[in-house]
Formats: C-alpha cells, sequence, structure tokens
C-alpha cells in the first residue's frame, strides 16, 4: 500500500480554496488582536539597530528598549503637536470657509439653473433630498467611524507594549524558529530573518524619504500658488500619499476643495496640474528609486494587494498590504515548490526582444539548414555581368 495518497486534482483545488476561505475569515475575525502585533513587529524591526546598538555598549536590554522606545514616542509627540497646531488654524478658519462654500454653491446653482433651464425650486428640492439622504445615512456612518476609531485607538495603545515585548524577547524568538525548523536549517532561517529585516528597513527608509519630499513639493507649490494652510495641506497629502494608489486620488480632491473655496476656480486647475506634476515625479522618479526597488513586486501585485488589505483591514490593512506581500515574496523565493509565485509577484520582466541582423550568426547557421551543396553552389554562383 502507497504510503503517499495522490489525490485528484478537483480534490487539490477544493481544499485549497476552503484553506484560502477559512485563513481570510481568521484574518478578518481576529484583526483587532493580529493589527497590533504586525505593526509592533514592523516597528521592533526598524528600531533594532538602535537598540542592538545600546545593547552592546553594555546598557541592560529593558533600558535599552525602554530608551530607544521613548525617545521615538517623543518625536512622535513633536510631530503630532506641530499638526496639531497647523489644523487648530484650519479650524479656527472653518466657520468663513463654510460660508464661502456655500455662497459657491449658490452661485453654481443659479448657473446650472440659466444655463440648462431648470427651475431653482426643483433644483433646491434635490438638493434637500439629498441633505435628507445624507442625515439618514449619517448614524451608520458615525457607528462604523467610531468603531474604526476605537481599532485605531486600541493599536495605538497596546503596539508600543507589544514592541516592548517583542524586542525583549527577540533571542528567545529567533531560537523558537531555530528549534521549529530543525537545526540543519538554521542557516536557511538566518538568512530568512535578515533579508525579512532588510526588507522592512529599507521599506520603512523609503517610505519616510518619499514622506519628506513630497511634503515639501506639495508645501512649496500650494505656497507657491497662494493657497492657505500649505503647510498643513502639504503634510496631509504627504500622509494620504503613503497610502499607495488611492491616497493620492484623495489628496489632490481635498487640494482642489480648499482651493476652490479659498481662491478663484481657476485655482482648481492649477492645484490640479502641481499635483499631476507631482505625482509624475513621484510614481516615475521617487517611487521606483526609493521604495519600489526595496520590496521587488511589481504595479499589478502592489494594487491588488492593496484593494484586497482595504477589504480585509480597512485603513491599517492598506498601509500593511506592501511590506507583508514582500515578506510573503521572500518566504516563496525560500521554497522551491513556490518559486513560480514568487516570480509571478515580482518585478522581473523579460528583455525586450531586439530584431538584430547577425550576418555572421545567419553564415554559420545557413549551411546546416539548406546543405552544404546548395551553400557552396549559391556563393559560387556569380551575378551576370550588364552587358
Amino acid at each position: 500500500m502507497n504510503a503517499h495518497l495522490k489525490l485528484p486534482f478537483f480534490v487539490k483545488a477544493t481544499l485549497l480554496l476552503v484553506g484560502f476561505y477559512v485563513l481570510i475569515s481568521m484574518l478578518f475575525i481576529a484583526q483587532d488582536i493580529i493589527l497590533p502585533v504586525i505593526y509592533a513587529t514592523i516597528i521592533a524591526i526598524a528600531i533594532s539597530p538602535a537598540v542592538n546598538y545600546l545593547v552592546k555598549k553594555n546598557i541592560n536590554r529593558a533600558m535599552s528598549i525602554a530608551m530607544v522606545l521613548t525617545i521615538a514616542l517623543l518625536i512622535l509627540s513633536v510631530m503630532v503637536a506641530l499638526l496639531s497646531s497647523q489644523a487648530s488654524l484650519l479650524g479656527e478658519a472653518w466657520p468663513q470657509l463654510a460660508i464661502r462654500f456655500e455662497d459657491l454653491l449658490n452661485q453654481t446653482v443659479s448657473w446650472i439653473s440659466e444655463y440648462f433651464n431648470i427651475s431653482l425650486r426643483k433644483i433646491n428640492a434635490w438638493i434637500t433630498h439629498a441633505k435628507g439622504e445624507l442625515i439618514n445615512n449619517s448614524g451608520a456612518a458615525i457607528g462604523i467611524t467610531l468603531t474604526t476609531m476605537g481599532g485605531m485607538l486600541a493599536i495605538i495603545f497596546l503596539t508600543p507594549v507589544y514592541v516592548f515585548m517583542i524586542l525583549f524577547y527577540q533571542p528567545h524568538l529567533v531560537r523558537f524558529l531555530h528549534k521549529l525548523f530543525g537545526t540543519e536549517n538554521n542557516l536557511q532561517v538566518n538568512e530568512f530573518l535578515t533579508e525579512t529585516k532588510a526588507i522592512i528597513q529599507s521599506y520603512l527608509g523609503g517610505l519616510f524619504a518619499e514622506f519628506a519630499i513630497v511634503a515639501i513639493m506639495n508645501a512649496a507649490g500650494l505656497l507657491a500658488l497662494g493657497i492657505e494652510y500649505a503647510i498643513l495641506l502639504g503634510i496631509i497629502g504627504a500622509l494620504l500619499n503613503i497610502i499607495p494608489y488611492l491616497g493620492g486620488m484623495i489628496a489632490v480632491v481635498l487640494f482642489m476643495a480648499i482651493a476652490f473655496v479659498t481662491k478663484s476656480p481657476v485655482y482648481v486647475l492649477y492645484v490640479f496640474a502641481l499635483y499631476t506634476f507631482i505625482q509624475f515625479v513621484d510614481n516615475n522618479y521617487i517611487v521606483p528609486k526609493i521604495v519600489g526597488a526595496k520590496v521587488k513586486l511589481n504595479a499589478l501585485v502592489c494594487l491588488m494587494a492593496v484593494i484586497a488589505g482595504a477589504a480585509l483591514w480597512g485603513i491599517p490593512g492598506m498601509f500593511l498590504s506592501i511590506p507583508l506581500m514582500a515578506i510573503i515574496k521572500l518566504l516563496f523565493d525560500r521554497v522551491d515548490a513556490l518559486k513560480p509565485w514568487g516570480f509571478l509577484l515580482g518585478d522581473t520582466m523579460p528583455p525586450l526582444l531586439q530584431l538584430k541582423l547577425d550576418f555572421q550568426g545567419i553564415s554559420k547557421k545557413m549551411p546546416k539548414l539548406i546543405g552544404p551543396f546548395k551553400w557552396n553552389s549559391l556563393h559560387s554562383e556569380k551575378p551576370d555581368k550588364p552587358e
């Protein structure tokens, strides 16, 4: 009797689909537990060089972790305070912006009524109906928002604790992986951990560099156009730009709305042209050279990963989709049976076929194709001289 049972293809496919469904369901149900751990793991990998440096200086490991975490939280607090101070200025001017927006809305309604010959009463009825629908749906929207905010607060408070624990028990976790995969695979495990650490650190470094460059470009461009709250909008736009593909769309709509309210409508076109240029530079130079080169994923996989992350975990899933997919690709590249899938996820493209006339190569292959007699006779024939 065979020790290995060979299953038909449809049975394997069914088991694979059922297992995939169970895995996705577990990830969705346990997201409040999984997300803080993933965030903490990524942050722990990012700051581990600083912790290891302090440990090498004969500082207690727990003290080293506490010092690095404290410095990181202080830097984050300063950044949040600066952003909040800019946001408070926008909050103070919000009533004037609302009045300006209402005036522009009334002017737009009057223009539509006159140009398309639609009565103002009918347009106002449409607007009133839309407001009613918005109010009716606001309860559900508020509930979803509060749920999302609750999840984000849980992540914010639990993540530092998890970061401390992961860094403190890092040697213990590494030894566990060595025991799990056997001593004969210690080298492969160490290589995988080293490459994973390098990918995450490089990706986060590239992401921070992209954020800084895009924020400066946004703020400088908006200041040159005379748009109010340019610094705040530049930072918000750079933060939204971290969300691949979708964040840029949200940012440009925000910029155009502020330009429409605070300036004349023609500035909407100026802002659109500015952001189109910034996105061109970001997508064609910054991302491929600084961010994309670190993860080595193709654009199709990145886009699908972002959409899947948003569907599974919302906004946190969009942030985590790219680094997690890079780790999955690294794992696929390490397993022989999964290497084709790793190749599918990668950004390696076949070289473009160029048609070149290699006369020397043709001359070497032609005798084998048409025979030596015909080839010699072909070369021996001379064209008739014109009389």
